[in-house]
């Protein structure tokens, strides 16, 4: 009597990319072991493209139409059962690929996975601040999840039970302030109109003690200080980023009363 061979799980590998150069290359190639790499780039004028290819050629070109969409589309190009999401400045180590290739291959219970996030600030690993592990949802099975619609943080929505990864995920965010700030500028945009889009109020004390509550909780009770300069200056853009995000709520907020206030004509 034959015996029926078991079905072999395969995964593939999802990226969407902008003026990713200087990362691209690192990234892929933490991810060479997965039987699948899907680049979704959104228009790239440096060499991001031709590096990518040097990995794998579905490699798809697509106008930007925001972070959820764009993830979508590259889930709809998955032909793996299994799917990892990892992003341009993000690399899988060799602890963590050999964890993943092991698992999926007892096909375990679960759907999805997270794994804890060892991130990088200005060149050094931010221990605190309220960053680590902070857990991210990353493996996940191609036909039980989607990600959210929002503009900026979106998430996976995960159908059925998870489990969590032992290995780290390494990220390496914001190795100069320039990046941060341009970062900074998109981020803070994204999060001001969905929060309109939400209803929400500006307000005063939103501006004026939501930034400084964001500071204290990172500085001071998620001890920020035991970071050094690095974990210093991170609390304070951040506190920063609250404030901004407000701002530029309070502004869409004025431009809509004047809309409103006109009739919604423009002279």
């Amino acid at each position: 009597m034959r015996r029926r061979k078991s079905k072999v799980s395969t995964i593939s590998v999802i990226v969407i990319t902008f003026n990713e150069e200087r990362h691209i290359d690192a990234c892929l190639k933490s991810v060479q072991w997965a039987d699948e790499i899907i680049v979704v780039d959104s228009q790239s004028t440096d060499k991001t493209i031709p590096v990518a290819l040097k990995y794998t050629n579905k490699v798809f070109v697509k106008e930007w139409e925001g972070y959820s969409e764009n993830k979508n589309y590259a889930l709809n190009q998955v032909s793996s059962e299994w799917v990892l999401w990892v992003d341009a400045d993000e690399r899988v180590t060799p602890e963590l690929a050999l964890e993943i290739k092991h698992l999926i291959a007892r096909n375990p219970e679960e759907n999805g996975f997270e794994c804890a996030r060892k991130a990088f600030f200005l060149g050094k690993w931010i221990r605190h601040c309220g960053w680590y592990p902070g857990y991210v949802l990353r493996l996940f099975r191609h036909n039980r999840a989607r990600f959210s619609n929002h503009k900026v943080h979106e998430g996976l929505l995960l159908g059925g039970n998870q489990g969590r990864l032992k290995n780290d995920l390494l990220h390496y965010t914001d190795d100069s302030l320039e990046h941060y700030l341009w970062k900074f500028n998109r981020y803070t945009s994204f999060a001001a109109e969905e929060l309109a889009e939400r209803g929400k109020k500006p307000g005063f004390l939103n501006i004026l003690f939501r930034p400084l509550h964001t500071w204290l909780k990172m500085y001071i009770f998620k001890l920020g200080f035991l970071d050094g300069m690095q974990g210093f200056m991170l609390c304070l853009l951040s506190a920063g980023y609250v404030a901004m995000k407000y701002a530029k709520l309070w502004e869409i907020s004025k431009v809509n009363n004047i809309i409103h206030d006109d009739g919604g004509s423009h002279k």
